[in-house]
């Protein structure tokens, strides 16, 4: 009979008592995972108002993220039509203000332009004051023909340049450009997102602490439970288990509930926001949380969850080491 030399049997027994030990610790974790959502299952009412006001300090940055967003968008609509007018002098006939839009499109900070001619012009302004009748015995149009320029950058030093440029060429009057309403828009942008920055950091810590408070009352109440398994040998670890994912089950219920919140706030809001949009001849819509955006919330909430469940049972198993 073949004998097996000791240094084998030594291997062998190590791998063994590895993976035992690794099914051990995977069986550990499905077993805590389970019992700590029965746990909550057997409590509804208690659970389900907690997992609520964690939903309700989400849903505020969220929803405030979510008008940001909206904002950028509209930001990005402005910047579009972002542009320069170019006022020709009253003695530049058709043919010289053709050669000066050719030498503005020449530039290559432009990317597009549009000549309207002095007759154009004085049509568009009597059809937007409707003032048709009272300007028809003027003898002579006052107003020159102009170059509306699209600009390829909306930055507003990038449009500063290219109104000096614009300037100095010849048969150019004048240029004008409104930046106030760009920067305007910008600072209002900025303000939006160190708001929301601030509210998340706020309301993150009061998830960190409804948690934190709600698993220290269960650590409490289960704290002669604690004392017999330490004293057993049980690790840090392995009491700090059931908690932590307890904490995760609270972070995800309160991000599903802030999901709800949030798609029932847009479905309530949506329609008098449309005919608000509709009053000023636009067309807008509430923006809604995609799958990333929501996949985003559930992770930040339940890390939360897990965050907040970890820092109150580490504080509560070193008061009872200490005992």
């Amino acid at each position: 009979m073949t004998q097996i030399p000791p240094s084998q049997r030594g291997a062998r027994s190590h791998k063994t008592r590895l993976s035992s030990r690794l099914r051990a610790w995977a069986r550990h974790h499905r077993v805590m995972l389970v019992d700590s959502a029965w746990r909550l299952v057997r409590h509804p009412l208690g659970n389900l108002l907690t997992m609520l006001a964690i939903a309700i300090a989400l849903v505020l940055p969220a929803a405030l993220w979510l008008t940001l967003d909206s904002a950028r968008l509209l930001d990005a609509e402005l910047e579009e039509s972002a542009t320069l007018t170019v006022y020709l002098a009253q003695e530049v006939d058709e043919m010289q203000a053709n050669r000066i839009e050719q030498a503005v499109q020449a530039q290559p900070e432009v990317a597009a332009t549009r000549l309207i001619s002095a007759e154009e012009g004085m049509a568009e302004f009597q059809q937007a004051l409707g003032l048709d009748d009272a300007l028809v015995g003027l003898a002579d149009n006052p107003l020159p023909a102009s170059i509306v320029v699209h600009p390829a950058s909306p930055e507003p030093a990038a449009m500063q340049r290219l109104s000096q440029v614009l300037s100095e060429l010849n048969g150019v009057d004048d240029v004008r450009l409104d930046l106030a309403w760009i920067e305007r828009l910008r600072h209002l942008a900025e303000l939006g997102r160190r708001l929301a920055l601030a509210l998340a950091v706020l309301f993150g810590l009061g998830v960190l602490l409804v948690v934190g408070n709600t698993i220290r009352l269960a650590v409490e109440s289960r704290r002669r439970e604690i004392e017999v398994v330490m004293l057993i040998g049980a690790t840090h670890a392995f009491v700090r288990r059931p908690f932590l994912y307890s904490g995760a089950w609270y972070g995800v219920g309160g991000g599903l509930l802030a999901l709800g919140l949030l798609t029932l706030g847009n479905h309530w809001l949506s329609l008098p926001v449309s005919a608000l949009a509709a009053s000023y001849g636009a067309s807008f819509s509430l923006p809604q949380l995609d799958l990333a955006g929501s996949t985003i919330l559930l992770s930040c909430s339940t890390l939360l969850g897990w965050l907040g469940a970890w820092l109150a049972v580490g504080r509560h198993l070193s008061s009872i080491r200490s005992r």
